[in-house]
């Protein structure tokens, strides 16, 4: 039997409000999301894709609890945890993590790369001591393609694949089960990318690790997914393995968006 989805997003919507007049009354909302309904596997890529503006961060940013959703229903490992609290979440919160779209701005330049990593250890692993969490952030390091020494260096120090790869470190430090990538390589050169595309995958290989990864470049998408979801205008138009929608997509705007990637043709 094929094994349980460890994520579960059924009929979510993430609608914000707008306010007008002296007293800031609603008066309507914006749909940011409307009726997405997807799912991860264990140790599965969902690529998330569509153009600027269809939705894509708002989905990985209400699957961590970032922002509230309106209304539906998310299940993480068969349990619902939808309703739970900021608190009640918490002790869930070291099975999500994120890795953003900006490698530099989402790094702190005040901080070491030994800080920035240490920091969710201090507050998933207090048990731990400095000496092992120095060990283990340069485990991490050296498990993200760099030096342990680079641990004492600050991020301005860094090139934007180094800091990317510095970005996933941070986000492997707690041992998550599933990773939302925001477009992680849509910043960096071509050639990084691939680099950042193959260390994804070789840790996905290693770890058991299950990706959101949520991007507008669908020939990126097209290399490390397993499924692919389709969003415009926030609301789903298609889904399916990556096979069938890059050889036989269904709706005109998969279409569109497929003959929308440069090609040397």
């Amino acid at each position: 039997m094929p094994a349980p989805n460890l994520l579960e997003v059924d009929s979510m919507n993430v609608w914000f409000p707008t306010r007008t007049g002296i007293l800031q009354r609603t008066s309507g909302f914006v749909k940011a999301v409307t009726g997405v309904s997807f799912s991860v596997g264990p140790g599965k890529t969902v690529g998330l894709v569509g153009e600027s503006g269809s939705g894509k961060t708002t989905v990985g940013k209400a699957i961590l609890k970032l922002i509230p959703i309106t209304s539906g229903t998310i299940r993480f490992a068969g349990v619902d945890i939808t309703p739970l609290s900021g608190l009640e979440f918490r002790p869930w919160r070291r099975q999500f993590q994120m890795i953003f779209q900006d490698p530099f701005g989402s790094l702190n330049p005040r901080w070491t790369i030994l800080q920035i990593i240490s920091e969710p250890l201090k507050i998933h692993f207090p048990e731990l001591s400095r000496r092992q969490r120095e060990e283990r952030v340069a485990q991490l390091l050296q498990k993200v393609g760099l030096s342990p020494e680079h641990r004492y260096r600050f991020p301005h120090e860094f090139s934007g694949g180094q800091r990317q790869r510095i970005g996933i470190a941070r986000a492997l430090a707690v041992e998550p089960k599933l990773i939302v990538c925001d477009e992680v390589v849509s910043a960096l050169d071509v050639s990084v990318q691939a680099q950042i595309v193959n260390l994804l995958q070789d840790l996905q290989d290693e770890l058991g690790l299950s990706y959101l990864f949520i991007s507008h470049d669908l020939a990126v998408v097209e290399h490390i997914s397993h499924d692919v979801v389709v969003m415009f205008r926030g609301q789903i138009v298609e889904k399916a393995d990556a096979v069938s929608i890059y050889t036989h997509p269904q709706h005109d705007y998969t279409r569109n968006l497929l003959a929308s990637v440069p090609s040397l043709d």
